[in-house]
């Protein structure tokens, strides 16, 4: 792979993306990261993702307003509460397609923002296309997570075939490949690669209702699987204190 090889980063300022991140600049990517403020209920996250921009010393970070409260259909974007201290379990935890029932019977949580990938991803591919980017590196996994259907192997298999024909570099035979490279991980395997990267887990942010002051709510599905992810790997939580 020649250095100058161009990478889209669909960054979130979460343990995932950071991580995803990390791992292609190891493997010699040249980094363009996009964070989407797409209404989410805080800004924490996107004060993350410019922390981590920074430490991994992304060639340009582009933030693009794509306000999804006009659709609503989720928590995360203001309709209704974020749900708390919800039992995960063993099933919902690690496996592939976690049945994790809500007040609407549905497996998918209330967190789930409808089609959030789907434009996500169609943002880095036009982006991409500008750039001449060879990827679009994207930090989902279908073991740890809270039962999102655009997370799974299937969805990113379907879109990179979408991204081959959709775009003038597809059809000249030079398509922009979708990679998630942490898709058959655990959380607790994230963080352990994540740490031999040397990211800095304290500049990330996970939460979906975190304090005023940014802390951790550490009862969201997302504080959770953090906590879960940090105990299996045998590590401390680097945002919380050495008391809690």
């Amino acid at each position: 792979m020649a250095p100058e090889s161009r990478a889209i980063v669909l960054l979130s300022g979460g343990l995932d993306s950071t991580t995803a991140a990390a791992y292609a600049r190891r493997e010699g990517w040249a980094l363009y990261a996009l964070t989407i403020r797409y209404g989410q209920v805080h800004q924490q996250e996107i004060d993350a993702a410019r922390r981590v921009a920074i430490a991994l010393g992304v060639r340009q970070h582009a933030e693009l307003d794509v306000d999804l409260r006009a659709f609503g259909g989720s928590s995360l974007v203001g309709e209704g509460e974020i749900p708390k201290n919800r039992e995960l379990g063993e099933q919902a935890l690690q496996s592939p397609r976690p049945q994790i029932p809500t007040s609407r019977g549905s497996s998918i949580p209330s967190t789930y923002v409808p089609a959030r990938n789907t434009v996500f991803l169609s943002l880095a591919l036009a982006w991409a296309e500008v750039l001449g980017a060879e990827r679009i590196v994207i930090g989902v996994n279908a073991l740890d997570y809270s039962g999102y259907p655009d997370c799974r192997p299937e969805f990113i298999t379907a879109f990179d075939y979408l991204a081959s024909l959709a775009t003038r570099a597809g059809v000249e035979g030079r398509p922009t490949r979708v990679w998630a490279p942490l898709q058959q991980l655990t959380k607790a395997g994230i963080i352990r690669l994540g740490l031999e990267l040397g990211v800095d887990y304290a500049l990330t942010h996970s939460c979906y209702d975190p304090s005023p002051e940014g802390a951790p709510c550490r009862r969201c599905d997302s504080c959770q699987l953090r906590a879960r992810g940090f105990d299996e790997a045998g590590v401390p939580d680097p945002l919380l204190s050495p008391a809690c």
